[in-house]
């Protein structure tokens, strides 16, 4: 698995929760709803500062930089509100306000990464990104899948 495609599909599962938490109005599942987005997008964020983004900048490029830096910015926004959001009662319309924020801050950030920040990291070469993917893997707790990368 590339680095980029365990990324994608982490990216997926946080939009179907989303996607999930915007129609149920019971208090009790939008709770667990959130507690399962804020939980992905933690490991999420460690997988991308930790490994993935220190790897972009080996890239050695103004873009790779600017993207990188712009994007540690963005995670520190959406944790932010993921901090203030346990304090919100889910059936406040705070609550509802909220998670649109955090959602179109997500859904932002995937989307410069899916069509920019993905494309630099195939100027790494594939054994670099076959070492990645496994220590993403790794972090994540997921098995790894051989030393594949394309």
């Amino acid at each position: 698995m590339k680095p980029t495609d365990m990324l994608k599909r982490q990216h997926r599962e946080v939009e179907s929760l989303f996607k999930k938490i915007e129609k149920t109005g019971e208090g009790t599942e939008r709770r667990r709803l959130l507690d399962q987005i804020a939980e992905k997008l933690e490991m999420h964020t460690r997988l991308e500062e930790e490994i993935f983004y220190p790897a972009l900048r080996e890239v050695e490029s103004r873009k790779a930089e600017e993207m990188v830096n712009e994007a540690y910015e963005e995670h520190h926004v959406v944790k932010l509100v993921l901090k203030e959001l346990p304090q919100v009662d889910v059936e406040d319309e705070r609550f509802d306000a909220k998670m649109t924020v955090l959602s179109e801050l997500v859904q932002h950030h995937v989307e410069e990464e899916e069509k920019e920040m993905f494309k630099l990291a195939q100027k790494l070469d594939k054994e670099r990104l076959a070492e990645l993917a496994e220590e993403m893997q790794a972090m994540a707790g997921e098995a790894p899948e051989g030393r594949r990368a394309a």
